[in-house]
């Protein structure tokens, strides 16, 4: 038998070393190098991994002109909103990873997944987190109590294997992949070779047998899904929660999804009784929304198929310290930095002696472009301690010159603020034309610059 080697491997990437780094040479991320033992042979030499039989043996060459694109058959969540970031329902034969931190509902929604799939489909609920009775507490308190849902305390993922060969269930879930552990391997469960070994066999298993499995996974001090990169590139779909778990809202976006679109999100409430859907974001998110204040802005922007109404609050203040300080909630601080820089230099507002701070209510993350014009709205709103119009909107790319350029699906957006009562909207000038003004009883602002932009909102 050979000897096992001491191997050094990098917890965000999977890079591999002889020796230790405190910057890992792949992915530069530091002390992220972890030691680990290296079998001597590969568990997946030709001919002695016998846990994945069946895989190759079937595996045939067909021209593609043969293949069949008849529709994949998914399973109705009958979570709307799930069902709309999954494309339409979980896919058979596929395998989902659910992502999010501590406490946002991760495990939430695989139960109140069971409570409506339990009714047609045979369920084996996996956790290496929880017993069984915790785990029947959960389900009490979120009123779920299929007969088609089975518990399974156990972290051994081929004894599970096992058990789902032996049980044949239409949906698998595990909770988490990070405490599963393969016996076969010397490592501690949760390091990188274990997390990617599980995540293999049980992919491969899901695959052979044409069940769907649904993967609960950790997140790191950053943020981002614990284990190696190959973990995301393994499974077919992952879906993560965002927001913090202090604020009841709950955002659901999928960062990969290869049976459907990765633009849309769902919104949900956290409750006592569990997640709640939230079908009409625009009017959660403009609740409480004060009237009459300086430093707050509406605007609308997409996510996926989907326009959102989110408030932006700003303040400027003088600054106490040296250096401002700069904070933004919700928004990405580079962009806020740049449409400081831009404020200043092209439109004559001056936030160099002022702390700046940006939040978008509600704990959405507004990543499109379009919401710049709103952001700057908001700053130049608190720095002159003008207030805006409440029943104006505005959306529009702001541009390193100080112009406001044009932005995609302007009559959705429209028409989205429309039907939330707002009654003026401020555009970019190059998108006017494209709306037809007869369609909507808003009044229509086209404006090329910033100082147009607050001049037109001012109330």
């Amino acid at each position: 038998m050979g000897k096992i080697k001491s191997v050094f491997v990098c917890s965000e990437c999977g890079y591999e070393s002889a020796k230790w780094y405190g910057k890992c040479p792949g992915c530069g991320a530091w002390n992220t190098m972890t030691e680990e033992l290296q079998e001597p042979e590969s568990l997946y030499s030709a001919g002695k991994d016998t846990r994945h039989h069946g895989m190759s043996s079937d595996s045939q060459v067909t021209p593609i002109c043969e293949i069949s694109l008849a529709e994949e058959p998914r399973y109705k969540t009958g979570i709307s909103e799930l069902d709309r970031v999954s494309g339409g329902g979980i896919v058979k034969g596929s395998l989902t990873l659910i992502s999010g931190e501590p406490g946002i509902g991760k495990s939430t929604i695989l139960l109140q997944i069971c409570e409506y799939l339990g009714n047609s489909l045979k369920i084996l609920y996996v956790s290496g987190e929880e017993s069984s009775r915790q785990i029947k507490l959960r389900a009490d308190r979120l009123h779920v109590n299929s007969e088609n849902l089975y518990i399974l305390a156990e972290t051994n993922v081929l004894r599970i294997l096992e058990l789902v060969r032996a049980e044949k269930p239409d949906l698998l879930m595990i909770d988490s992949i990070q405490t599963m552990n393969d016996t076969e391997l010397s490592s501690t469960p949760g390091s990188v070779a274990q997390v990617r070994e599980c995540t293999n066999v049980i992919m491969h298993t899901v695959k052979e047998l044409d069940i769907a499995a649904i993967l609960v996974g950790h997140v790191n001090k950053d943020g981002a899904i614990a284990g190696p990169k190959v973990l995301e590139h393994i499974v077919d779909a992952v879906l993560y929660f965002e927001g913090d778990r202090q604020m009841s809202y709950r955002i659901l976006r999928a960062a990969k999804n290869r049976y459907g679109s990765t633009n849309e999100i769902g919104v949900f409430e956290m409750r006592e009784d569990g997640l709640h859907q939230v079908k009409n974001p625009s009017a959660s998110m403009l609740t409480g929304r004060p009237q009459n204040v300086s430093g707050t802005c509406v605007t609308c922007v997409m996510e996926g198929s989907r326009p959102i109404l989110a408030e932006i609050q700003a303040l400027a203040t003088t600054s106490g310290f040296g250096n401002p300080r700069r904070m933004a909630t919700g928004f990405d601080y580079n962009r806020m930095n740049l449409l400081l820089a831009v404020l200043e230099k092209r439109a004559g507002y001056y936030f160099s002696n002022l702390d700046a701070y940006i939040n978008v209510v509600g704990g959405l993350r507004l990543d499109e472009p379009a919401s710049d014009l709103a952001v700057a709205m908001a700053l130049v709103s608190s720095l002159k301690d003008i207030s805006l119009a409440d029943d104006a909107i505005t959306f529009g790319e702001v541009g390193l010159t100080g112009e406001i350029r044009s932005v995609m699906h302007v009559e959705e957006r429209v028409h989205e603020a429309e039907r939330m009562g707002f009654r003026k909207c401020v555009l970019p000038w190059y998108n006017l034309k494209q709306i037809n003004s007869a369609r909507t009883s808003m009044q229509l602002i086209g404006v090329k610059t910033v100082k147009e932009a607050f001049a037109a909102l001012q109330a």
